[in-house]
């Protein structure tokens, strides 16, 4: 083959490379545009419907014991939800557990209200264009009292530093079918799923801008999604059998996560696409 051909055929193979690329970043930008535009104008986020929903259950009396939520202690004092999302997952005295927040009101629920576990996780995440579950509201409803505020996690109990090491030995774990680990996937800056970001979850930088935003409403889902669904739906994708809601699996991969945001701002809830 001529050199001259040789080069041409070259610089068509790059560029049949590089246009999809350019189009795939050219589309994220306008996606991203998309949910700057919503972020802009805090009435058009549909997660600030579920805040409020989470509002009236918090509130509201109900269960067997015919009791609200207002007396559950997520780690300031009983009934106290100003900043508490900030400073979870902790350890708990009365629970001998560290929990994170969706556990945390999983227990309160039993507790207090009287519900059986097995009815409060029977559909612990809602599916696309369903309506959101008790859990979730409850969850954006807490998160969104401690927006604006920084993360800052415990870690003075020996179950709080348990945790903190199993979640981030399971964040490098490879295992399953595929041989993945959470950092296959965030594990370096700059990597991409489809039209996905990946942001790189051990790099503090990065941790800290987005860990902060979830609970958040997924416009491809209509839907919000909590950290406890993110990271259940992260192991359906690497192929594992399905993770217990509020496992100490997802708690210990929370507790990692939140430390390498330590300091982060919590924005939730953000939207997402």
């Amino acid at each position: 083959m001529p050199a001259r051909t040789t080069i041409v055929a070259f610089l068509l193979l790059a560029l049949a490379f590089v246009a999809p690329v350019a189009a795939i970043d050219d589309t994220e930008k306008e996606l991203d545009r998309y949910r700057q535009m919503l972020k802009a104008d805090p009435w058009s986020n549909p997660g600030l419907l579920e805040a409020d929903r989470g509002e009236a259950l918090w509130k509201q009396v109900r269960g067997p014991k015919n009791a609200s939520l207002e007396g559950c202690d997520l780690g300031k004092g009983p009934g106290k939800v100003e900043g508490a999302f900030a400073g979870l997952p902790r350890y708990f005295k009365d629970a001998d557990r560290v929990l994170d927040l969706e556990s945390r009101l999983v227990w309160c629920m039993e507790t207090l209200q009287g519900f059986a576990k097995a009815e409060i996780v029977k559909r612990p995440y809602s599916k696309a264009n369903q309506t959101g579950t008790d859990l979730e509201a409850l969850a954006t409803y807490v998160a969104l009292k401690s927006n604006g505020a920084k993360f800052a996690p415990h870690l003075e109990h020996a179950k709080e530093k348990a945790a903190l090491a199993l979640g981030e030995g399971l964040f490098f774990r490879r295992q399953g079918p595929m041989d993945f680990a959470c950092a296959t996937c965030h594990g370096e800056s700059g990597k991409r799923i489809r039209l996905q970001a990946l942001p790189y979850l051990s790099k503090p930088e990065e941790a800290r801008a987005v860990i902060g935003e979830w609970p958040a409403y997924r416009v491809s889902q209509g839907t919000v999604m909590t950290m406890q669904h993110r990271i259940a739906d992260c192991y359906w994708q690497m192929r594992l059998p399905r993770v217990d809601y509020g496992s100490d699996v997802t708690i210990a991969l929370t507790m990692y996560l939140v430390h390498q945001a330590k300091g982060g701002d919590i924005t939730a809830p953000s939207i997402k696409r």
